[in-house]
Order: C-alpha cells, then sequence, then structure tokens
C-alpha cells in the first residue's frame, strides 16, 4: 500500500487556548467542513471535549452524494500541543491525521499532517491521482477559508 501526506499549515490571530478550544472540540468539525460533504457527527460526544481513545463516528457524502460512515479514534492528545485521529473505519485503508498547535509571535501557527492510504491497490493509486489528492487538498482550502473568517 502507498501512503500519501498532505500537509498544511495555517497563522491564526488568536491565542493558544482560544485555537485549542476551538480545534479540540469534534463538535466544531461540521463548521470547517464544506456542506456538500453532508458530514454529519452520528456518535454521541458526551460533554464535548475531545480525550485520547475517544471514538466518533460520522456519516460525510464525498462523492455523488452517496453516503459513507466513517469512525475515527482520538488516539493522542498533549493539551495545547498537538491530537492525532486514526480513522477505524471508513474509505481510507489508513489514516492518520496530526493537529499540532504553536504559539508564535501574534497568535498561534497550526499544522495539519495527514497521512493516508487507499484500498484497492492500483486502482487505489490511479483514484489518488484523478480525484482524491485534490478533493482531499480542496477541503484543507476550504477549512483555512472559514478558519480566516472565524478568527
Amino acid at each position: 500500500m502507498k501512503i500519501y501526506t498532505l500537509s498544511k499549515k495555517q497563522f491564526l490571530p488568536i491565542t493558544l487556548d482560544q485555537a485549542w478550544d476551538f480545534f479540540s472540540s469534534p463538535v466544531n468539525l461540521k463548521k470547517i467542513t464544506p456542506e456538500y460533504m453532508g458530514f454529519e457527527i452520528t456518535s454521541d460526544l458526551g460533554d464535548g471535549k475531545m480525550y485520547s481513545g475517544q471514538i466518533i463516528s460520522y456519516v460525510v457524502t464525498p462523492v455523488l452524494g452517496i453516503p459513507m460512515s466513517w469512525t475515527t479514534e482520538i488516539t493522542h492528545v498533549i493539551d495545547k500541543k498537538y491530537f492525532v485521529d486514526e480513522q477505524r473505519f471508513g474509505p481510507y485503508s489508513f489514516w492518520h491525521h496530526q493537529h499540532w498547535f504553536k504559539e508564535v509571535e501574534g497568535g498561534v501557527e497550526m499544522t495539519d499532517i495527514v497521512n493516508y492510504g487507499l484500498p484497492l491497490g492500483f486502482l487505489g493509486r490511479i483514484a489518488n491521482t484523478l480525484f482524491v489528492k485534490s478533493k482531499l487538498q480542496e477541503i484543507f482550502d476550504y477549512r483555512e477559508k472559514v478558519v480566516e473568517k472565524y478568527f
């Protein structure tokens, strides 16, 4: 299986506490996901605070409006530094998403690093070239614009 990487950095003119409070809350995921993705959390989030071992289930409609179930686990959390979500069930063979937060002059530098793999071997590699890579980039570009408006 081939592993692909998408990295994205963004400066946020806010405090580390504000950045962490917003991005570490699974409830805010829908706010920063394109509407056409049909993103809905289907699991109970309890008090809305993220923690290591948390399982989050979603329904997304990334292609042709076809709903897909996706389940991730928050595997690592270091308060106000980083957290990691990993797919347990869903459209990818492998999904490991690191969210890093670093206090810098005037705000916070946020870095996303996504490592992902696709099923179906050669067909998965073709799918990545034809649309998966560009779709992921589009989603993260959308998030960047929405976050700029929020903050």
